[in-house]
């Protein structure tokens, strides 16, 4: 393997081993506590821009198969960070391609990765200090001419990133992943769902599909006079990466749709209704990214633990009474989900499709399809 140095912007300078593709990426840097699911969250297009190192030790053992990627085009993030990176996989899902090898898998899709970096280190300097910019080389290893480059990049708060990950067409997309919860009148009498993608990860689409809707998939400009003029009994908006307030046209088509068509918002989608009417979004120190986040449903009582990715959250005080709250996390009391205090519009900040992750919170597409049909 050759040498691959990391830096980030503060000057924090980490030295390892490249065992993907070669050459440069800059990108945000954050951490994932996930245990597995690597290939998943490699693909997950809510990572676009960003830098994604794994706390989880080994990577690699169980290689990568054709059917774990959230998104059709592959990988999504802008590099990967692991401690150890093991290239001799051992599992009957692992493609025969490569041999099933994560390292091989990178590669082919042009992805910068390090290993031997001590991401215990790394964690702990962006928990104390917050996510920063920062840069993976496998070329230059001259640490004043990479701090040039990584500190004059913009930031991705100044990027609109999901135009970069959105379909540039509309599609139909009909495949399930747990037909054994799909109910009865989901077979009998399936909605409709237009579901903007702003990056939205396939397990959304299946999980959809489970809970008995007939989904289409639109770009993330679509106009919102197209939803409300077709066939559709319900809109969601997806999850996807960046800073909510870049996608101003996704806030602009939404405050259109409000009190029109019953909607569902998830991560992104759900903070795009937070600015659609009128509220406020804020970032966090170091984002929520792993699949072991404990939820409060403030209405219930129950706990779910949750799987997350995001940096952003919305201000529900900012809405001054238009919505309720309805989930807290309970790592740190931000807010999690929303319901509107009148209108058909639910929404939540983490991932309820599991993908990867828990199933806790799979139940929810069940309830839009309740809030369909007028109930809460």
């Amino acid at each position: 393997m050759n040498k691959a140095l990391l830096v980030l912007a503060d000057g924090t300078v980490f030295e390892g081993s490249s065992f993907g593709s070669e050459g440069e990426t800059i990108g945000e840097v954050v951490f994932n506590t996930a245990m597995t699911g690597y290939q998943e969250i490699l693909t997950d297009p809510s990572y676009k821009g960003q830098i994604v190192t794994m706390t989880f030790p080994q990577i690699g053992n169980y290689g990568v198969n054709d059917e774990d990627s959230e998104s059709a085009s592959g990988p999504q993030v802008e590099g990967f960070i692991v401690k150890e990176y093991l290239d001799f996989p051992s599992n009957w899902r692992s493609r025969t391609a490569f041999a099933g090898k994560l390292g091989a898998y990178l590669k082919e899709h042009g992805i910068i990765a390090i290993e031997g970096v001590d991401t215990r280190a790394l964690t702990g300097q962006l928990r104390s200090y917050g996510s920063q910019m920062g840069i993976i080389s496998t070329r230059d290893f001259d640490v004043r001419s990479l701090l040039y480059k990584v500190r004059s990049h913009p930031g991705i708060s100044a990027l609109d990133l999901v135009t970069e990950v959105s379909t540039n067409r509309p599609f139909s997309w009909s495949e399930g992943c747990r037909p054994w919860r799909r109910p009865p009148e989901a077979v009998d009498k399936p909605l409709s769902v237009a579901v903007y993608d702003f990056g939205v990860k396939l397990s959304i689409l299946r999980s959809l599909v489970d809970a008995g809707f007939k989904v289409t998939v639109v770009p993330a400009a679509t106009p919102a006079e197209e939803i409300l003029e077709g066939n559709f009994d319900g809109v969601l908006l997806s999850n996807g990466p960046g800073d909510p307030e870049k996608a101003v046209y996704a806030i602009a088509n939404t405050k259109k749709m409000l009190g029109k068509k019953p909607i569902l918002g998830i991560c992104l989608g759900h903070q795009i209704l937070g600015l659609a009417m009128g509220g406020r979004t804020y970032k966090l120190k170091f984002g929520h990214h792993g699949g072991n986040h404990p939820v409060m449903d403030l209405e219930t009582g129950r706990v779910e633990i949750t799987a997350q990715n995001h940096n952003y959250c919305v201000d529900i005080a900012s809405l001054k009474g238009q919505v309720r709250l309805t989930r807290k996390n309970l790592y740190d009391g931000t807010e999690e989900g929303m319901v509107h205090a009148e209108l058909p519009v639910m929404s939540v900040q983490y991932h309820p499709e599991a993908g990867p992750g828990p199933n806790d919170a799979v139940y929810l597409f069940e309830k839009f399809r309740t809030l369909i049909g007028g109930g809460q």
